[in-house]
C-alpha cells in the first residue's frame, strides 16, 4: 500500500481533517482492512515486518521468554477521538479537542510499540475504536463481539467513559486497562480493571513507608486544611504509618486557621527533623500555611511531604520548598538522559514528525509492557504481579485486589534541590 507523509499539525478550527488522515494512517501497520462508519475508525493486523523499531526499557524479569508460535494478541483500544466533529458545522470544542490530542498523542505512543515488537516476532491485532466521549454510545460499545471477544481493552480514557462502558451490573469478562487515569479503582469495582497509574491512596501509603524508613521521626504533624479532601491522602497515609511504626509514632493532628502554626511550637524539636504532612491543594489555604512552614524552618530542622499535585501548581515558589525541604511523590518521572528515553524520542519524532508528550510516553510504555505480556506462551494476564517492569515514565508493580482488579502501587519520591525536583527514591 502507498503511505502519504503525515506531518503532525497542532489541533485548530482551520486544520481538523489532518486529524482522521492520521487515525486512518497510522492505522497502517503494515496489513490494514478498511471499515466503515459503524464499525472500529481502524482494524489493523500488524505482522512481523520493518516498521521503526525502539529498543524497549528491560524488564526486572530476569527469565528471557520468546513470543509463542504463531500467536497472534487481538487490542481493542477506545479512545476519545470524536471525529463526528469533523464534519460537524460547530466543530470542535476546546475542551474535545484536548481530549482527542489526548487520544492521538496516547494511540501513537502505543502503536510504536506494537510496531517495535514485531520486529521480534510478536504478531498483533489492533482495533482503534472512537468513545466519541458519549456515555450511551460508549455503553454500547461493550456489546460489540469485537470488543469483547479480544484479549485486552484499552480504555476508555476518562473515569465516567470506563463507568460508562462497564455499565451496571457489569458484565466485562476481559481485561479492561486504564490507560490514564488514577482514579481510585474503589469508583468501578470490577475484578477485570487494570489501574496502571497509581491512585493517590498509594502515594499517601509510599511516603509513608519513606518517611518511617528513612527518616524515622518519634512524631509527625499532619496540618489539616479544613477540607475532606484531605482525608483521601491522610487516611491511608495514618494508617501506614501506624502499622509501620507499631503506633510508636506519636501523629499530631492540627487544622491550619490563617496559616498560624503558633500553637504547634512547643511541641517542635530544634535538634531533630519536624516532619509535617500537608495534603491540601486549595491555594489560599497553601500560600499562608507554607509561608508559616518556611519561618518556622529559620528556628527548627523541617521537612515537608505534600500531596503529589503540586508539581503541577505554578502557584508554588521553588525556593520556599526548597528551604522547607519538601517532598512529593509522583508516577511519572522520565530520565531523559538515558539511551531507551533517547531512543524512544528519535523514533517517535522519525515517525511523527513531533515531539513526544507525556500520554504518549505512557502510550508506549504501556503498549510494550501488555504487549509482551499477551504474546507469551499461556495466559499470563493473571499473573501480572509476576511481571515487574521498568517503564521510561514509572516502574509496573501490580498488586491484586479481590473485587478491584489489578493495580499498580509504584511510585517514586521526589525533592526539591538546587530549584527543581531531584528524585530521592
Amino acid at each position: 500500500m502507498t503511505l502519504v507523509q503525515n506531518h503532525r499539525l497542532p489541533l485548530s478550527g482551520n486544520n481538523k481533517l489532518w486529524l482522521l488522515a492520521l487515525i486512518l494512517f497510522n492505522a497502517c501497520s503494515p496489513k490494514v482492512q478498511p471499515v466503515g462508519k459503524t464499525g472500529p475508525v481502524a482494524d489493523n493486523t500488524t505482522q512481523t515486518g520493518k516498521p521503526t523499531t525502539v529498543t524497549p526499557p528491560m524488564s526486572t524479569k530476569p527469565e528471557v521468554r520468546l513470543p509463542a508460535a504463531n500467536k497472534t494478541s487481538s487490542i481493542v483500544m477506545l479512545l476519545p477521538f470524536s471525529l463526528d466533529n469533523l464534519n460537524s458545522v460547530k466543530g470542535y470544542s476546546p475542551a474535545d479537542l484536548k481530549k482527542a490530542n489526548i487520544a492521538i498523542d496516547y494511540y501513537q505512543g502505543f502503536k510504536l510499540a506494537l510496531d517495535s515488537l514485531t520486529t521480534r516476532g510478536y504478531n498483533y491485532k489492533l482495533q482503534i475504536y472512537d468513545t466519541k466521549d458519549e456515555p450511551a454510545y460508549t455503553h454500547s460499545l461493550s456489546g460489540n463481539p469485537a470488543i469483547k471477544n479480544s484479549n485486552l481493552i484499552v480504555g476508555p480514557v476518562f473515569p465516567e467513559g470506563i463507568k460508562s462502558f462497564i455499565g451496571v451490573p457489569a458484565t466485562l469478562s476481559k481485561p479492561l486497562l486504564s490507560p490514564l487515569s488514577p482514579a481510585a479503582p474503589d469508583e468501578f469495582a470490577n475484578n477485570n480493571l487494570i489501574t496502571i497509574n497509581p491512585p493517590l491512596e498509594y502515594h499517601a501509603r509510599y511516603a509513608a513507608q519513606y518517611v518511617n524508613n528513612k527518616l524515622k521521626p518519634k512524631k509527625i504533624f499532619i496540618l489539616r486544611s479544613g477540607f475532606s479532601e484531605d482525608n483521601k491522602y491522610l487516611v491511608p497515609f495514618k494508617k501506614m504509618i501506624d502499622s509501620l511504626g507499631k503506633r510508636k509514632i506519636q501523629v499530631v493532628n492540627f487544622t491550619v486557621s490563617k496559616g498560624s502554626l503558633t500553637a504547634l511550637r512547643a511541641q517542635l524539636n530544634n535538634k531533630m527533623e519536624n516532619i509535617f504532612i500537608v495534603a491540601a491543594v486549595n491555594q489560599s489555604f497553601l500560600s499562608v500555611t507554607l509561608r508559616s512552614l518556611d519561618t518556622l524552618s529559620r528556628h527548627y530542622p523541617v521537612t515537608v511531604f505534600g500531596h503529589p499535585n503540586w508539581e503541577k501548581l505554578t502557584f508554588l515558589k521553588a525556593d520556599q520548598l526548597q528551604r522547607i525541604k519538601t517532598h512529593i511523590t509522583s508516577a511519572d518521572r522520565v530520565n531523559y538522559r538515558s539511551a531507551a528515553t533517547i531512543n524512544f524520542i528519535k523514533s517517535y519524532r522519525k515517525q511523527f514528525n513531533a515531539e513526544p508528550s507525556a500520554f504518549a510516553y505512557k502510550g508506549f510504555d504501556e503498549g510494550l509492557y501488555f504487549g509482551q505480556i499477551l504474546a507469551l506462551d499461556g495466559n499470563e494476564m493473571p499473573y501480572l504481579d509476576q511481571h515487574a517492569y521498568k517503564a521510561l515514565h514509572n516502574d509496573f508493580r501490580f498488586i491484586k485486589k479481590p473485587g478491584l482488579g489489578w493495580i499498580n502501587t509504584h511510585v517514586y519520591v521526589l525533592q526539591y534541590v538546587n530549584f527543581e525536583l531531584k528524585q530521592v527514591e
